[in-house]
């Protein structure tokens, strides 16, 4: 199965409430922080809502 390395790049400051939620589900924390995710139909769909703030790139196992 593949896994996404996803990035936090830009600031939660001024963000609402629902994408920082999104951004702590997803593991991130600070600015430059990046977790690796399995590849899912739910990761996905975090990522689409908050993919202004994120960058995301596919990594091997």
């Amino acid at each position: 199965m593949a896994k996404l390395k996803i990035t936090l790049k830009r600031s939660l400051i001024g963000r609402p409430e629902d994408q920082r939620a999104t951004v702590k589900a997803l593991g991130l924390g600070k600015v430059n922080h990046s977790v690796v995710q399995d590849d899912s139909a739910v990761i996905r769909g975090m990522i689409r809502k908050v993919e202004h703030l994120v960058s995301v790139e596919e990594v091997q196992d």
